[in-house]
């Protein structure tokens, strides 16, 4: 798979600019805050149905204008295609493929596939469960369309039983609705979570193994990582497999502390509450490992995610790399560039790497030049 062009329209600092790409590696080279990372975050419109940053779509649209257009042409296995998105900032996104209306952002997820890597994912060992949780999701989410459509239910289901809880100290008649409703709304949580939760164990076993060879491979030692997925419901990892027995788990946690979640005013237990550890040599890498070590597994991660992508889907994804270089030493430099050969590769960068084999595309405030501007 690899993305042909993109063309965007009042799209962050991007009046109206088309950037063809190679199926190689292509590198945006210019200074901070020229519109780099811009590009790479309407392409992940594409591949997630919204950008990487935490914020709303029409916080993407250039400043006073009042919607965005983004057009991408890319080829898969099969055929090429088409994919355009229109961003308002009063009507509902419109997102076409082929000339066909796409009803719900959720169907876009899988048809055009990508792996980011930024600076924030070289924290992905150290930071919180919710870094490693968002990797879940949006790996499985783009080989796995029912995984996406259970996710968004867990969450709608999560919002309305978080809701009722609060409701208990905030309304007058919120006790007597919670003990008539909150039955209901445990039963649905606890089904979804318990599929979602057999997914996430399924992914990260997989991934745990393709990051022990590109880990080792990487650094050419003997060290062996190891990925477990933790969930909340007080079960042993491989216990999460069964899906009746996880959803009976959380069941029965979300049944008998009730008190409990009044007084936190939201749910406890649930897939909301995931993690994985890492572990290096059998002990956990956020605590023992080294920094250098603990970057070496972010990037691993992110190299399964793409090798896994690729044995699910028969090629490989787009990968997109945002100022990574320039925060890891020549070791792992020299090991992402030639790991990457045979890929599509969109990476942004502010130093010079025309010693490299790549398609050059110089950025300034906003515009894309194949030749450096004069």
């Amino acid at each position: 798979m690899f993305c042909k062009s993109l063309t965007l329209i009042n799209f962050r600092n991007i009046s109206e600019e088309t950037v063809t790409f190679t199926n190689g590696t292509n590198v945006l080279l210019g200074m901070n805050a020229q519109g780099k990372t811009n590009l790479l975050e309407a392409i992940c419109f594409f591949a997630l149905g919204k950008s990487f940053k935490p914020i709303k779509d029409k916080d993407a649209i250039m400043f006073d204008k009042e919607e965005a257009n983004l057009s991408m042409i890319f080829e898969d296995s099969i055929r090429e295609q088409k994919l355009d998105m229109r961003i308002s900032r009063i009507r509902k996104k419109c997102i076409f493929q082929n000339g066909l209306l796409i009803p719900r952002t959720s169907e876009l997820i899988g048809i055009f596939r990508a792996v980011l890597f930024c600076p924030e994912h070289l924290s992905l060992v150290q930071d919180g469960p919710s870094c490693r949780r968002d990797f879940l999701d949006m790996a499985i989410s783009q080989i796995r369309p029912v995984y996406l459509s259970s996710l968004i239910r867990y969450q709608h289901i999560l919002k309305e039983r978080n809701r009722l809880i609060k409701d208990v100290e905030d309304r007058e008649d919120g006790k007597k609705i919670f003990d008539d409703t909150v039955g209901l709304w445990s039963a649905q949580l606890a089904k979804e979570a318990a599929r979602i939760a057999k997914m996430r164990l399924k992914y990260t076993k997989i991934v745990s193994e393709n990051v022990a060879l590109c880990f080792q491979d990487m650094t050419g030692s003997a060290e062996k990582p190891d990925l477990h997925y933790v969930g909340s419901a007080h079960l042993e990892e491989d216990e999460y497999e069964d899906e009746e027995k996880v959803e009976k788990a959380y069941l029965k946690l979300f049944n008998e502390n009730h008190e409990k979640e009044i007084r936190a005013g939201a749910t406890l237990w649930g897939i909301h509450k995931d993690d994985i550890e890492i572990r290096l040599n059998g002990k956990e890498a956020r605590f023992y490992a080294s920094q250098g070590q603990q970057r070496s597994l972010a990037l691993a991660m992110k190299m399964a995610e793409g090798e896994i992508c690729r044995k699910d889907c028969g090629e490989y994804p787009v990968f997109l790399f945002d100022d990574v270089l320039s925060e890891l030493d020549s070791k792992r430099r020299e090991y992402l560039i030639r790991e990457m050969k045979e890929k599509q590769v969109i990476m942004t960068t502010c130093e010079d790497l025309s010693e490299q084999d790549a398609h050059i595309i110089h950025v300034n405030q906003g515009h894309f030049f194949e030749n450096n501007p004069v």
